[in-house]
């Protein structure tokens, strides 16, 4: 991707400094793209509608949503933790996608990139409610994809896991001995770079893919395989 294809592209990222926020608010910004780095919560439709007001006509969406995974046995959840997990995961996901979807669809182009999560693919002692919330994040971007593709629109995502940032994998973390006896389930036995996950964003969101619709692309050192 060369700056000259995303100059002057808007571009909105959503929970901008949680998660994948940060990386992609810097890598598209470095590629000449109008960034509107939005941290805000979407948690309700009049939210993500200033926000759509905010940004006007936008070429390429972001959606990034991260929260604490709130680990818990399945007897022990409570409704607290999966109502805030639907509120941070979820809810505002569908609200933006819908949003932005509906003004992309109306000018015939597009594209949307989900930032997910690989933990719905694999049984994760304690992660019931987020792997859930992540499932249906990553269920909603094949069906949505699919429908928004006929009119222009691309939606794919990036379903994560073992790649540096501070929320889940801060460098505390990643650096204990705990963690790195862990990593040895992870084939490429490391923690990937966020720049990476920003550069397969930026491919995903450029005029380089014309043909990848509604998937979620694995990126996880090999911890899965498919989505």
């Amino acid at each position: 991707m060369t700056q000259s294809e995303f100059a002057n592209k808007r571009v909105v990222v959503t929970d901008s400094d949680n998660y994948m926020g940060p990386i992609a608010v810097e890598h598209f910004g470095n590629l000449g793209a109008n960034v509107l780095a939005w941290s805000a919560a979407l948690d309700s439709s009049e939210a993500v509608q200033a926000l759509l007001e905010a940004a006007g006509p936008t070429d390429i969406l972001i959606a990034n949503f991260g929260n604490n995974p709130r680990p818990n046995k399945v007897e022990n959840i409570s409704d607290e933790e999966w109502f805030e997990l639907c509120d941070k995961l979820l809810h505002p996901f569908m609200r933006v996608v819908r949003a932005f979807g509906g003004q992309m669809k109306a000018r015939g182009a597009g594209k949307i990139v989900a930032i997910t999560s690989a933990a719905p693919l694999r049984a994760i002692y304690g992660a019931s409610s987020y792997a859930t919330m992540r499932g249906a994040q990553n269920a909603f971007v094949r069906t949505a994809g699919s429908e928004l593709a006929r009119f222009g629109v691309q939606f794919n995502g990036i379903g994560q896991n073992y790649i540096e940032n501070e929320d889940y994998y801060p460098k505390a973390k990643r650096d204990s001995a705990k963690f790195q006896e862990e990593l040895k389930q992870v084939p490429t036995g490391r923690c990937g770079p966020a720049q990476e996950t920003a550069n397969l964003m930026a491919f995903l969101a450029s005029q380089q893919n014309t043909h990848i619709v509604g998937q979620v692309v694995p990126f996880a050192g090999g911890w899965v395989t498919s989505i």
